[in-house]
């Protein structure tokens, strides 16, 4: 499954839009105390461990959007747009959502 944050793939032409695809990861509050636990692994200001858990949820909403993709019968998405938000009380969960546009492209 091709996948860019572009409206088009150089090179090749969209023969058909299948629709709106998204997919969603939230993060608990847990995962976070559990990182801040391990505040020993930060090198540079950059905690190792968050980054990876953000990385992590990334992939998850970026395999669910491809999933979705499948099922529309699209072989690529375009203009995928990667969102981060804080939700929940005390803003204790971060949610990683994707969406694009599902299409049919030819090569």
């Amino acid at each position: 499954m091709d996948m860019t944050t572009t409206p088009s793939l150089e090179g090749r032409r969209i023969t058909r839009y299948c629709g709106v695809v998204a997919g969603e990861a939230v993060l608990g509050a847990n995962i976070f105390k559990d990182m801040f636990a391990s505040i020993r692994d930060i090198v540079g200001g950059r905690s190792g461990t968050y980054e990876n858990e953000l990385r992590k949820a990334r992939q998850i909403a970026l395999d669910e959007l491809a999933a979705q993709a499948r099922e529309l019968g699209a072989n690529a998405v375009v203009g995928i747009d990667l969102d981060y938000e804080v939700l929940g009380e005390k803003n204790g969960m971060l949610m990683v959502s994707a969406s694009g546009t599902a299409v049919v492209v030819e090569g």
